[in-house]
């Protein structure tokens, strides 16, 4: 166990994605749905919510998300900041907690973890749903009929590390409006 005043010294860098253009499709393999572009440091509010939790100390990795009346994550609600108020973090991993350091866990464990953590719902954060095992191509077909972003697909085998990480595929679906809008900024630059 790590101490607290070493916890909060501690650096953490985001893990990001490899672009794939297949989602992997065997037991391995942990599949979340892609939402959206994250925006967190837009919602500092968000934090007030994980206060909330009986747990002092942790690190969660999350995306914020609103949600339509259909229950579907809407971007360009999130985007237009003027349903500020309805945003949600959709938790997908805990990096630390109560002062212990859990990156070196296999994604699996730490799942475990996160739910734990959240087991009472704090409002506005919520444990992303998932996925496992060979249900990867057809979950994102889904999510494509859905207008999502797309899918992230993980090793659930495997540690946590900052940076560009092989064992996360980012499968982005083009027609979604976070990859429309996306265009339309790089267009005008």
């Amino acid at each position: 166990m790590l101490g607290g005043a070493y916890l909060n010294s501690m650096r953490f860098q985001p893990a990001i994605p490899t672009r794939g253009t297949k989602v992997p499709s065997s037991p391995e393999w942990i599949h979340e749905v892609k939402h959206g572009h994250d925006w967190t440091k837009r919602y500092p509010w968000i934090v007030e919510s994980a206060l909330k939790n009986r747990t002092r100390q942790f690190v969660i990795d999350g995306e914020a998300v609103v949600l339509g009346v259909d229950g579907v994550s809407d971007f360009d609600a999130l985007y237009s900041r003027q349903h500020d108020e309805q945003v949600q973090l959709y938790a997908f991993d805990v990096l630390a907690m109560d002062g212990e350091d859990l990156r070196q866990l296999p994604l699996s464990l730490r799942k475990t973890h996160l739910a734990r953590l959240l087991a009472r719902r704090p409002d506005g954060i919520f444990v992303a749903p998932f996925e496992q095992g060979e249900i990867g191509p057809d979950l994102f077909r889904a999510a494509c009929r859905m207008g999502l972003e797309g899918l992230v697909s993980k090793r659930r085998d495997r540690a946590y590390r900052g940076g560009r990480c092989l064992h996360w595929v980012k499968v982005k679906n083009p027609n979604s409006p976070a990859m429309k809008r996306a265009a339309e900024v790089d267009w005008s630059q």
